[in-house]
């Protein structure tokens, strides 16, 4: 009996111990990934008081904790002297983002126009 109580108490520890990011309970957690060729200086994302700085192309920056948070936001990149943004319409009908974390992959074409695409990490 004594066995089974050690075993059943080892069991709980770990299994208590081991944390799946999807399991984290707090704020949606969202990073940028630049998939353009210029380096981004500044990303500055609706939602947050803080921004991402000095992400180079094809990099990742680190995670940002926003309260609320929807697939897409406004967004302002300052790349090479020169801000670009993306300012979606309206968030009608949109759900807010769960707990967990999220990546904004962000480009920006010839004409200027900047890109977002949605992950789920």
């Amino acid at each position: 009996m004594r066995k089974f109580l050690l075993l059943l108490f080892a069991t709980t520890l770990v299994i208590g111990a081991c944390t799946d990011r999807d399991d984290v309970i707090g704020d949606v957690n969202i990073r940028i990934k630049n998939q353009s060729n210029l380096n981004f200086v500044k990303v500055e994302v609706s939602g947050t008081e803080e921004s991402y700085e000095n992400v180079a192309s094809g990099d990742y920056s680190e995670y940002l904790e926003f309260e609320t948070a929807y697939k897409y936001a406004s967004i302002v990149i300052e790349a090479d002297s020169t801000n670009y943004s993306y300012q979606p319409i309206d968030f009608v009908g949109e759900d807010s983002l769960s707990f967990g974390f999220y990546t904004y992959e962000l480009n920006i074409t010839e004409e200027g126009e900047v890109l977002l695409n949605f992950k789920v990490d």
